[in-house]
C-alpha cells in the first residue's frame, strides 16, 4: 500500500473534494458563501498534510467542529444554493468522532433542516426531514461500529509505525510475560514510569523508544505518563542503562523505577509518580506482595 496507514486514497479524495470546493468559492455569487466556502476548502487542504505527517490523530476538538459548522453555516447563509448539501449530515457523523460530538452534529442537522421550512414548503420539508433522520441513522450506525473496531484495534496496535510504543491496555499483559522471563531466565527486568508534560509526551517517547532493543517495549499509559520495559542482565547493568536513558531529559520530568518481579500494584505506583516533588528521581522501589 501507498503508506502504512493506507491513508492514500483518503488523501486523495481530501484533495479532489478540496479543488472542487474551492471552484465553488471562486464562483460564488456572494461574499460570505465565498468565504465559508474557502474555509471548507482550506480545512480539507490542511486536513490533507496532516495526514500525510502525524503518525497519531492530529485533530484537537475546535479543529473537529470545523466540518459541522461549516456545513451548517452555508446552509443557513445560502440555503438556495446548497439545498442538496443537506444530506452531507448522514455522511458528517459516519466519520469517528465523540459522541458528544456525533450529538452536537445532530443538533446542528435539526437546526438546518428547520431553517429550510420557508424554502421547500411544508411537505417536501417534512420528507426532506423523514429522509435525513433516516440516512443519519445509518450513518451513526456506521459510526459506531466503527469505533468499536478503532477500539479493539489500538488495543493491540501500536501507536507509531515506526516505534516499538503501544497503549495501556498492553502493559499488564507484558507485565505478566516479562515477570515470568525474569523468573525463568534469572534476568533483571524493572518498569520505568515518567511523567512528563502533554506536548513533550510524544517527543519523550520517540526518544527514549528509539533507544529501545528489539526485544524491549514502551508504552503510552495517559496523555503525560510513559512506560518503559527494560530487561537486563543484572542490577549492575540495569542501573548503567538507566542513567544512560535519563541523562538528557530535564527537570520536568518525573521518573520512577519498579523492579518487575516485586511489583504490587501498577496503580499505586502512578499515584506515586504524581506526587514526586523532585524533577527527576529515580528510585528502585521493591513492593512485597
Amino acid at each position: 500500500m501507498q503508506s502504512k496507514y493506507k491513508v492514500g486514497l483518503m488523501r486523495a479524495n481530501l484533495l479532489i473534494a478540496a479543488g472542487l470546493t474551492s471552484f465553488l468559492a471562486a464562483t460564488a455569487e456572494t461574499l460570505p458563501d465565498a468565504l465559508l466556502l474557502g474555509l471548507a476548502a482550506l480545512w480539507l487542504a490542511v486536513t490533507t498534510t496532516q495526514m500525510a505527517h502525524r503518525h497519531r490523530h492530529p485533530a484537537t476538538v475546535p479543529w473537529q467542529l470545523m466540518p459541522g459548522l461549516l456545513l451548517a453555516a452555508m446552509l443557513w447563509v445560502t440555503p438556495e444554493r446548497h439545498l442538496t448539501w443537506l444530506w452531507a449530515w448522514a455522511i458528517l457523523l459516519m466519520l469517528p468522532q465523540p459522541r458528544w460530538m456525533l450529538l452536537f452534529n445532530a443538533a446542528l442537522a435539526a437546526t438546518s433542516w428547520w431553517h429550510l421550512q420557508p424554502l421547500l414548503g411544508l411537505e417536501q420539508w417534512a420528507l426532506a426531514g423523514l429522509l435525513l433522520v433516516g440516512l443519519m441513522l445509518l450513518g451513526l450506525a456506521r459510526s459506531l461500529g466503527l469505533q468499536a473496531l478503532r477500539r479493539r484495534i489500538r488495543h493491540r496496535a501500536r501507536l507509531s509505525p515506526d516505534l516499538p510504543l503501544w497503549p495501556s491496555q498492553c502493559l499488564r499483559h507484558d507485565i505478566q510475560r516479562e515477570r515470568q522471563r525474569a523468573r525463568l531466565e534469572n534476568s533483571h527486568v524493572e518498569l520505568l514510569l515518567l511523567y512528563t508534560g502533554r506536548r513533550q509526551l510524544w517527543s519523550l517517547a520517540d526518544r527514549l523508544c528509539r533507544e529501545l532493543r528489539p526485544f524491549e517495549n514502551g508504552y503510552r499509559l495517559d496523555r503525560r505518563t510513559l512506560g518503559l520495559l527494560l530487561v537486563h542482565r543484572d542490577a549492575d547493568q540495569a542501573a548503567e542503562r538507566r542513567q544512560a536513558l535519563l541523562a538528557p531529559l530535564d527537570d520536568s520530568v518525573r521518573a520512577r523505577v519498579v523492579t518487575l518481579p516485586r511489583l504490587g500494584s501498577l496503580t499505586r505506583e502512578r499515584r506515586a509518580l504524581k506526587r514526586q516533588t523532585r524533577g527527576i528521581e529515580v528510585r528502585e522501589v521493591a513492593h512485597h506482595d
